[in-house]
Order: structure tokens, then C-alpha cells, then sequence
């Protein structure tokens, strides 16, 4: 069995990539990083190093890589051949991956089995954007042909991978929670073999309840920390007014998330909690800048903040943990992080009602819209 993987990072390493390895598969990291790329190629193995309760290191060996922005027909060959495809690149850069998806679909062998495609990020639906990137750049009269031959199945993925020590290497520190949820149904009665996944009927509720509890603690917690001045997301949570206002926040989408989907509240304090200590474990050194970086993205209309807010707001139900997360990532003057470059210039020049437009994507006459203009005006005259 072979399984190209799009993004060779940390997470492609010591996430999706190992339990690909620990699967059985043969995997291929594909990159447009030629140093990371080099590295991968003349690397006999990597290690991938848990921390928390039960950690054990786990050797990833017996991988090749390939450079998808030099070397495309080398990648071509993999993906004929691949069983599955995944990737770990950034909801944004998919539709640099589709093309080579695209080509991949038209030379494959009539008779092989479909190409599994799992789009594996930080986004709800991930895969469905891959395909609908990917539908685009063929003639509608081809697809349907090129369609039969992949599988195109959403995932919801969890685990903290912070950043590196400089001379980590290949090497990878994780923490040892992880959570990689597949939807069975398009597979049918043939889902991949891979043990340390779980193939669910109805994906929705794990990936609303992952990004709107995983995502938005961790964001909060990164947001309200820089504020407060810590430099570590642990150091942040040990901070009670921090940890109190992540608390806030994640009641809220709580709430959403139990009147939506078929949590109990108390499945869904339990699994809170359960985030909350993860991020509080001290033997991951993450940064709060790390975990903060491109907030314009994150305050986006389908993003951690925003999404849920909005659905809170049409419900009647309370928003002000969230606006107050909110209040604080608009605050966030990080000078090395574009985007938080680009927002800081935003918020002292656009008046808010057009950022709440233009940024949040929250129109006139929603129900969340007035608070988060407020929110905006009180952010623009703390700056």
C-alpha cells in the first residue's frame, strides 16, 4: 500500500504521516520546501517524539519525498500508483495541490482502485474545497470520468504539534492525544486500513465540535495570553483571568454545539476539560504568537470566532466570551507575522462597521452584527 502526503511540516510528520507509516503504508511526502525536502530524501528515518501521559517515541522509516514544485512528473508517477493521497498544507493552499490531483486522476489505469483523497486540515469540509478546485480546472463534460477513479471523504484531525527546537531536525514533538475522525460513507463497505483512525457516519458533529472547542481554546488562549503578556499557551492557561476567559468562550460554543449536534452536556463539558489540560500541559512549548499567527484568517466568516458567534447570535444565546477572544486577536501586533501586520493596519484605518463586512463577513441586520461592530470601535480605541 502507498499514500502520498501533501506537506512534509511538523504535522505532516508527526501526524498524518505516521499513522499513515504505523498503517502499513509507504508513504511519500510531497513539498514545495527543497531544504525539507533534501533532508527527507537523505534520511534513512525520523523519530517522532510524544510528550504527556503514556508518551513513547515512534520511528517513521522507510519514506521517500519528492519536490511537487520542481519535480511534478516524479510526483505524477507516485500518485498513479498511490492508494491513498492526503494533505496537511493550509485550508488556502489547496488549490495548489489540485492540479497535481487533476493529472494524477487522467493518467490513472482505468482498472486500479479509486484514489482515496482526504483532505486533513484545520477546516470544515477540506476535502469538498480540494474537489470543488479541482472540478474547476477540468471541462464538465470530463469529470464524471475522472471522478470515478478517486474517493473523496472529509476528515476532522486533532493534535498539538508546537513548534520545533532549532535543531530538531526531522525529528517531531507531539503531544500524545490525537484524534483523526474519517466519514465512512464514501467508501462504502472498503474503507482504508488504518488502524488509528475511526471512520464515522456523520462527520459533522466531530468536526464542528473539534474546531469549535479545539480550535477556538486554542486561538482564545493564544489571543487573551499575548494580551496579558505570557509567551507560552501553558504559562497563558495558568493565568486565571486567561484561563477564566477561555472558560467563558468555550461554555458558549458548548452550548451551540450541544443544541446542534447528539452531545449531552456533560459529554461536552467532559471533552472541554479534556482540551483545556492539553493545552495547559507544560512539557509542550508552545508560543502564543505560534498558535496566534494569521489571525485575519481565524476571524474569518467560517472560522473559530466567527462561525459560531454568528449561529450563537440567531439563537439568542450569549456571544460575550467569544467577542471578548475576539476583542483580543484584534489586538495582536505580532511585526513577523504578515497577517497580523496587515490586520493591525486595518483596524486603525477601516471603520468598523466595513471591517465587520468586509473581514468577519457579518452584514447589516445579522444578529451578531451590531455587538461585533462594538467590539471593533472598543479594540480601535484601545489601540
Amino acid at each position: 500500500m502507498k499514500a502520498v502526503h501533501f506537506g512534509a511540516g511538523n504535522i505532516g510528520r508527526g501526524f498524518v504521516g505516521l499513522l499513515l507509516h504505523e498503517a502499513g503504508y509507504e508513504v511519500v511526502f510531497a513539498d514545495v520546501n527543497a531544504a525539507l525536502i533534501g533532508d527527507l530524501a537523505e534520511a534513512d528515518a525520523y523519530t517522532v517524539h510524544e510528550v504527556g501521559a503514556g508518551a513513547r517515541d515512534r520511528v517513521v522509516d522507510g519514506f521517500r519525498a519528492v519536490n511537487s514544485a520542481t519535480d511534478a512528473s516524479a510526483l505524477a508517477a507516485e500518485l498513479a500508483t498511490a492508494d491513498i493521497a492526503t494533505t496537511a498544507v493550509g485550508p488556502t493552499i489547496l488549490r495548489f495541490i489540485a492540479p497535481h490531483l487533476v493529472t494524477a486522476l487522467r493518467s490513472r489505469a482505468t482498472d486500479a482502485p479509486p484514489l482515496a483523497i482526504m483532505a486533513c486540515e484545520n477546516a470544515i469540509n477540506a476535502t469538498d474545497v480540494l474537489r470543488d478546485e479541482m472540478v474547476a480546472l477540468v471541462d464538465p463534460a470530463e469529470w464524471p470520468a475522472l471522478a470515478a477513479r478517486a474517493v473523496f471523504a472529509n476528515t476532522a484531525v486533532d493534535r498539538i504539534v508546537p513548534a520545533q527546537a532549532p535543531d530538531a531536525g526531522l525529528d517531531v514533538t507531539v503531544e500524545t492525544f490525537f484524534e483523526w475522525a474519517i466519514e465512512r460513507g464514501p467508501f462504502g463497505d472498503s474503507p482504508p486500513a488504518i488502524a488509528e483512525a475511526h471512520f464515522v457516519d456523520d462527520l459533522a458533529p466531530y468536526i464542528e465540535r473539534k474546531l469549535f472547542t479545539v480550535n477556538t481554546g486554542h486561538a482564545a488562549t493564544a489571543y487573551l495570553g499575548f494580551l496579558a503578556g505570557h509567551e507560552r499557551i501553558s504559562d497563558a492557561l495558568a493565568d486565571d483571568g486567561v484561563a477564566v476567559a477561555v472558560e467563558r468562550a468555550l461554555e458558549e460554543t458548548s452550548a451551540l454545539i450541544v443544541a446542534k449536534h447528539d452531545f449531552t452536556e456533560e459529554q461536552q463539558a467532559e471533552y472541554r476539560a479534556t482540551i483545556l489540560r492539553r493545552f495547559a500541559n507544560p512539557e509542550l512549548p508552545d508560543t502564543v504568537e505560534r498558535v496566534g499567527r494569521q489571525p485575519l484568517r481565524k476571524l474569518g466568516r467560517r472560522e473559530r470566532f466567527i462561525a459560531p458567534a454568528a449561529e450563537l447570535a440567531e439563537r439568542g444565546l450569549p456571544v460575550d466570551g467569544l467577542l471578548a477572544a475576539v476583542g483580543a486577536a484584534l489586538r495582536f501586533d505580532v511585526p513577523s507575522d504578515p497577517e497580523s501586520v496587515e490586520l493591525q493596519a486595518l483596524v486603525g484605518t477601516v471603520d468598523p462597521v466595513a471591517f465587520v463586512r468586509d473581514v468577519n463577513g457579518i452584514d447589516a441586520g445579522h444578529p451578531l452584527q451590531q455587538q461585533l461592530v462594538r467590539t471593533v470601535a472598543s479594540s480601535q480605541r484601545a489601540g
